[in-house]
């Protein structure tokens, strides 16, 4: 059973939750993207937290600024260090501050704030499970070379307008529904998107998209343009990019948005590496072949005998 709820966090955000499991067993923290919400790992939830798949302790947030989560409306409250602040406070209530967590799951942008939070907070974590969520390193590399890449994220020069929210609106949110079937996964069938699973969505985006849409606001990497140099204004040291956790990367080929130049070179950063490639999966894989990624998942977790 998925339970809700909302959790205060003693810096004045609260974030509203889905969880299954016993509190006390090793936790697991699942972070989603945009334009989606906790919802979308209530399967793995489940999953992880029967006994016989290791009986975790499982909690998705909504991130800052979805669903019923608190929702600044300044831009520079969806800095990255307030992203991680989250959730840091949230891992210390869910453990009690006595222990890591057992692995952090994300995907998309949720990867975004994963990715940040194992490279400042790595003793926060055990392990690091990521799913088409570019690494910075690759993604700055790839934004500033790569003119498929530049193209392929034009849609970020988009959200950020300040009527993207109520151009996402119209039409009971069509761009979103485009977003979902077509702007990611290049047109690729989404028998995954019924009429029940829509109404989740309806549920998440009704409570307001400007904090999504902050987000890419808030942040540089996305293309340059004449009046913006965005990403080619960044460089930043190994420093900030490297990631000492062990690390699960399943990425979805077909993804149309994220292609796969984003995964070459992802061992230069990340000493322990364990790439999965997906072939026929787009950046919605979770949804597409949940099975695949759990087994993947349900794998990493599993201690390796001596």
């Amino acid at each position: 059973m998925i339970n809700t709820y909302l959790q205060p966090l003693p810096h004045g955000i609260t974030l509203s939750c889905r969880s299954a499991g016993e509190p006390g067993r090793p936790v697991l923290v699942f972070l989603h993207g945009f334009p989606e919400g906790a919802f979308v790992w209530d399967a793995m939830l489940a999953h992880f937290s029967k006994a016989e798949n290791g009986g975790y302790r499982c909690v998705a947030p909504n991130l800052r600024g979805f669903e019923q989560s608190s929702a600044p409306s300044e831009v520079s409250a969806y800095r990255p260090k307030h992203l991680v602040q989250d959730i840091a406070a949230l891992v210390a209530i869910e453990t009690g501050g006595t222990q890591p967590l057992a692995c952090l799951v994300a995907h998309d942008w949720g990867g975004a704030i994963a990715w940040n939070f194992a490279n400042q907070l790595p003793y926060l974590a055990d392990k690091l499970a990521i799913i088409n969520s570019p690494h910075p390193g690759t993604f700055l590399r790839e934004l500033k070379s790569n003119p498929a890449q530049q193209q392929a994220s034009a849609y970020m020069n988009f959200l950020i307008r300040e009527d993207a929210e109520s151009l996402l609106t119209e039409n009971d949110f069509a761009r979103l529904w485009k977003f979902l079937s077509q702007e990611f996964s290049g047109g690729a069938p989404t028998p995954w998107l019924t009429d029940a699973v829509k109404d989740q969505y309806r549920a998440v985006w009704s409570q307001g998209l400007r904090g999504g849409c902050n987000y890419y606001r808030s942040s540089p990497l996305r293309p340059p343009r004449p009046e913006d140099p965005a990403a080619a204004a960044i460089d930043l040291p190994d420093s900030m990019l490297t990631i000492d956790l062990p690390t699960l990367v399943v990425w979805g080929m077909d993804d149309v948005a994220l292609p796969p130049d984003l995964i070459q070179g992802l061992d230069h950063y990340i000493p322990d590496l364990t790439l999965h490639k997906v072939q026929g999966a787009t950046h919605w894989i979770i949804h597409e072949q949940p099975e695949l990624v759990m087994h993947y998942l349900q794998e990493f977790l599993t201690p390796k005998p001596f």
